[in-house]
């Protein structure tokens, strides 16, 4: 990448959409947020990308790397917005949707609501044909049992087809000749086969992942092709290449074949972002905290690594419960998301009890200061009437504010019931929605063997350096980092990701039995398969390869995730493998199990563009406390008072510049509040370090 790149990153979340523009490795020349357009999403992109531009005099035939990522992946398949599936099974297992994994996600719940699984039962249809689980044909493809298939699925009225056929991850012919017959008889039907979007052996979590790709392709194809289209007639012509969930890029065309894979792209581009600030400021333990408009997303970061996962949940129907969504097994950066962000809506319940989201005011309406037709009180006219937010700098003077018609809202829809002000049900919505946030990651580390206790909070995103003290303060967490441009930073993390694309297979084996040729071999048809993929969007790049095999003990459930040298394999690297599994389950379940075999379900291959020397964040000089000339009134967090805070141009200050709490921090895209009990620094990379070193409850 030469200095003279001019590379493009667009993220379109759910209330805003966010452009960089940035020249070289890391040098933002301009930044922008826009309102989201639903009807087309692709009109605020275009309109961030002309703010930009303008803004640093470039036009886009001068943009030499775009990179994108967007929310509506994840949207159509939380709104139930894509296309009417079919699923073909093979025949005897059409109800695999249907006994998913034979328990209950919540065993004594006499109300459950159960996971929509997006095809009814009339949908699912079956052919004769049987693989066994080495791959050998036990029954061929039935051709009679094809054509009545075809007949069947012409009359349904499906416009997606998802193939799962029992064991088709050991051999596929029989999903692709089905494919291809039925792309001969109903060509306006897009088929997704599981051998390609996902092969890995569990029939109900690979049909799942399959349905799921199956009914966001059609949406996802027309919209990747206008978006590309609308682009290129403005004058871009270097390729698009989309985030995806993993935390790489992907070229159009791959996304267009497996549009599951964007799901979650826009927080992933944050998670990388994260990433990238602790290996610079030599940070063991972050945890990640991403607040925007819609939804709050935490993931814990672990020596510059953010955790990953092979499978997520869409759509649950009980929030936080396991099982109570749908299964999808994709390469995914591992958080957790809520629906607590800027423009989640706050009311009373019918038991009187204040609530704050999940449901969001979005961009349309948007909040009610937005005067966009919104009457729903949400956080963001929380934070205004608390006075976090400032009219005169919100959103570069793009929105106009109403502080007034937030006051309204808010003591029409919460303090009339509560028989509080407008400030006091302001301050009631503030305090619930950071104590969801705080134990949404305090769940998170739970869930995953982990303590936020002495982990470094590392806040973007529009709304997470407004929320990040109050947040940390709850989780028990004393260091927060803001970076610069925080409100774009899902966007800024989308310049950083590699270029890569991830296979799993499943071929059962037993370690002490290994045949290492047989495994070889596999490894060089992923890796071929994988290096093609990444080819398409980094050409002649020099690539990395990681080799992982997922390893369990004879007859358990779930598998262990465990490094491979990047090498062919020999019977010699048996007993480090061994000991390497043991060592890793030791640390999972306190000891290993003596006696017991180990056998391997699935081999995965990744391969990615090296990510480049990172550097180290400069010393910083010795602290200069500034004392503010300009200050605004705030109800402070602490202790419920009214404050003077200390009203700061981040750009006014300089690395060791330090200002005591409260103080709000303002910058084009967002604002950093500083509450009463923290102080600020800036370091010498220019990120706001905020601690915890003041008790806050005094004037």
């Amino acid at each position: 990448m030469t200095s003279q790149a001019l590379r493009l990153a667009i993220d379109i979340g759910g209330t805003f959409t966010d452009t960089v523009l940035v020249s070289g490795v890391d040098t933002i020349l301009a930044s922008t947020k826009t309102l989201t357009t639903h009807e087309n999403p692709a009109d605020g992109a275009m309109q961030g990308a002309e703010r930009v531009m303008e803004q640093t005099g470039r036009t886009l035939s001068e943009v030499t790397g775009f990179i994108h990522g967007t929310t509506l992946a994840t949207n159509a398949l939380i709104e139930r917005r894509g296309a009417v599936v079919a699923t073909i099974t093979t025949e005897g297992f059409r109800d695999i949707l249907e006994i998913a994994y034979e328990r209950r996600y919540s065993q004594y719940d006499i109300n459950l609501e159960k996971p929509d699984l997006l095809v009814p039962r009339d949908l699912s249809l079956t052919v004769r044909e049987r693989m066994s689980a080495s791959g050998e044909t036990l029954i061929p493809l039935d051709d009679a049992s094809v054509c009545a298939m075809i007949t069947e699925l012409t009359a349904s009225g499906a416009t997606a087809v998802a193939i799962c056929l029992l064991h088709s991850y050991a051999n596929p012919a029989h999903e692709r000749a089905l494919r291809d017959a039925i792309i001969a008889k109903c060509p306006n039907v897009t088929v997704s086969i599981s051998s390609d979007v996902s092969p890995e052996a569990r029939e109900f979590d690979r049909l799942c992942t399959t349905v799921a790709n199956a009914y966001i392709q059609p949406l996802m194809e027309t919209y990747l092709d206008r978006f590309a289209q609308r682009f290129a007639d403005d004058g871009v012509s270097c390729p698009i290449l989309m985030m995806t969930a993993g935390g790489g890029m992907c070229t159009i065309e791959t996304a267009a074949r497996f549009p599951i894979r964007l799901v979650e792209s826009g927080p992933a581009g944050g998670a990388i972002l994260a990433a990238r600030i602790a290996a610079r400021a030599g940070l063991d333990e972050v945890l990640s905290f991403d607040v925007g408009g819609t939804t709050a997303k935490l993931c814990l970061i672990d020596n510059a690594r953010p955790q990953t996962s092979r499978q997520f949940e869409i759509a649950r129907a009980a929030r936080f419960i396991k099982g109570s969504g749908m299964p999808v097994r994709i390469p995914v950066i591992e958080m957790i998301e809520i629906g607590a962000g800027g423009g989640s809506i706050a009311g009373v319940d019918r038991l009187g009890r204040l609530t704050v989201g999940p449901q969001s005011a979005g961009s349309e309406p948007g909040p009610v200061a937005f005067m966009r037709g919104g009457t729903d009180p949400t956080v963001t006219d929380s934070d205004i009437t608390l006075g976090y937010i400032v009219p005169d700098t919100f959103a570069e003077g793009h929105i106009p504010l109403d502080p007034e018609g937030s006051k309204e809202a808010l003591t029409r829809v919460i303090g009339s019931k509560l028989e509080l002000d407008a400030v006091g049900s302001a301050d009631g919505v503030s305090r619930i929605v950071d104590e969801s946030m705080a134990s949404a990651g305090r769940m998170h580390a739970v869930e995953s063997g982990k303590d936020l206790g002495g982990r470094t909070m590392i806040a973007f995103g529009g709304n997470g350096p407004l929320h990040a003290s109050r947040v940390a303060r709850s989780a028990g967490v004393s260091r927060i980092v803001i970076p610069p441009n925080p409100g774009v930073g899902s966007a800024v993390g989308f310049l950083f990701a590699p270029v890569s694309f991830e296979i799993v297979r499943s071929r059962y084996s037993m370690l002490n039995t290994l045949d290492a040729a047989a495994i070889n071999t596999l490894f060089d048809q992923m890796i071929a398969e994988a290096r093609a993929v990444v080819a398409q969007g980094a050409g002649d790049a020099p690539t990395l390869t990681q080799r992982t095999a997922f390893m369990r003990y004879n007859g358990q459930g779930h598998e262990i995730e465990i490094d491979l040298p990047d090498r062919a394999l020999t019977l010699d690297d048996i007993a480090p493998l061994t000991a390497a599994f043991e060592e890793e389950y030791r640390k999972q379940f306190s000891r290993p199990v003596p006696g017991m075999k180990i056998e391997i379900l699935n081999w995965a291959v990744r391969v990615a563009t090296p990510d480049g020397d990172i550097p180290r964040v400069p010393p910083a000089p010795n602290l200069n406390t500034i004392k503010a000339t300009d200050t605004r009134p705030i109800t402070c967090d602490v202790d419920g008072t009214l404050k003077q805070a200390a009203f700061v141009a981040r750009d006014s200050l300089a690395p060791g510049d330090h200002v005591q709490g409260p103080a709000l921090i303002t910058e084009p895209q967002t604002t950093t509040l500083v509450s009463a009990d923290f102080s600020v620094r800036v370091d010498g990379a220019g990120n706001l370090i905020l601690i915890q070193d003041q008790k806050g409850d005094t004037e």
